[in-house]
């Protein structure tokens, strides 16, 4: 990031600190835009996970929802262990025809098949001494399944239509955002290959699991995005901040980059209003214990004006959201002193 100051592993001098006390994960390769950004506990133990797996050479299994940074995490492991001036190849087995993973992963030889006009080399040989990464690995096929388990145990490979035995020394990082177990009992995953990648496991937590996360990731990402964009927008409002932290966000951390990204471009202010954000699906507001009605917290007034302000200031509507009454509501906007909209 721009105006980084980047000291041993952490970033933890920002141009826009997002808050005090944030823990931001940063590559050791200069220049690079990828992180890993958070301060709740859930992440506090990733951090030490993946210091701790750059220490040693053995497999790693990455599993966590799609958009919860497998990716991100597989170059961290890597900037920090000792392979980290080799090469890091990232391989998405769900994009890759089933057709083309096997000559993708292993190479060819010339004449293996119409159109091999020559030697290739695979991903496999290019990351030779570094790092490999085979993302959605339960949607490889189940005959490449077996041929990557016996690279794994013999550290060796075969390229299509050739007969040379090929030593390489490589790190295999595997990640799925599928269930293991549920994978394993379908036939999609062999158990003898994931007990062989599964040597180090890592779980990426979901956001919505990650509390008080969702408040420095927007933080660190619209100042990132608004500079990117060229776009005067540093600020998110109260009711659109609060709108943020109750939203179940089922795309993870690429939906809440996606939707800031969103947000900075239809901003007509320097801040970011709950209109701007664009997120239609219903979402329901948790009354957390003790704050509504009786409570005067700031946390009460700012999950009642994003209820109101994602209904319209419909009463019915914002009633129905927080699960009070509609005098309630009244009540509550007379408290804290919010007029519905002339």
């Amino acid at each position: 990031m721009d105006g980084s100051t980047v000291s041993g592993e952490y970033v933890t001098s920002l141009e826009h600190q997002p808050a005090e006390g944030v823990v931001v994960e940063a590559p050791h390769a200069a220049g690079r835009a990828d992180f890993m950004v958070g301060n709740s506990p859930a992440m506090a133990v990733v951090f030490d996970q993946i210091r701790r797996f750059a220490t040693c050479d053995a497999p790693v299994l990455i599993t966590g929802e799609s958009g919860t940074g497998k990716e991100l995490a597989a170059r961290a492991i890597h900037d920090r262990s000792a392979r980290a001036k080799e090469a890091f190849v990232p391989i998405n087995c769900a994009a890759l025809p089933a057709t083309l993973i096997a000559s993708e992963l292993f190479g060819y030889e010339k004449g293996a098949f119409t159109g091999a006009n020559g030697r290739k080399r695979g991903q496999i040989e290019h990351a030779h001494r570094g790092t490999l990464f085979l993302d959605e690995i339960g949607d490889m096929p189940p005959d490449l399944q077996t041929h990557l388990l016996r690279f794994l145990q013999e550290g060796e490979i075969v390229r299509v239509g050739g007969q040379e035995r090929i030593k390489v020394n490589v790190r295999v990082i595997a990640a799925t955002n599928a269930h293991v177990r549920e994978a394993i009992a379908a036939g999609r995953l062999r158990e003898d290959l994931f007990f062989r990648l599964n040597v180090l496991g890592l779980k990426l937590p979901p956001l919505r699991e990650r509390q008080g996360d969702v408040r420095v990731l927007a933080s660190f990402f619209l100042h990132r995005i608004a500079r990117e964009l060229e776009r005067p927008v540093d600020a998110i409002s109260p009711a659109a901040a609060a709108l943020l932290e109750v939203y179940p966000w089922p795309g993870n951390v690429r939906e809440l980059i996606a939707t800031l990204r969103r947000a900075v471009v239809l901003a007509n202010s320097h801040e970011i209003q709950v209109a701007d954000l664009g997120l239609e699906s219903p979402v329901v507001l948790p009354r957390p214990a003790g704050a509504l009605p009786h409570s005067r917290t700031p946390v009460e007034r700012e999950r009642l004006r994003a209820a109101l302000e994602l209904n319209n200031y419909n009463i019915s509507k914002t009633a129905n959201e927080l699960g009070v009454s509609r005098l309630t509501v009244y009540r509550m906007m007379q408290r804290h002193e919010i007029a519905r909209p002339a």
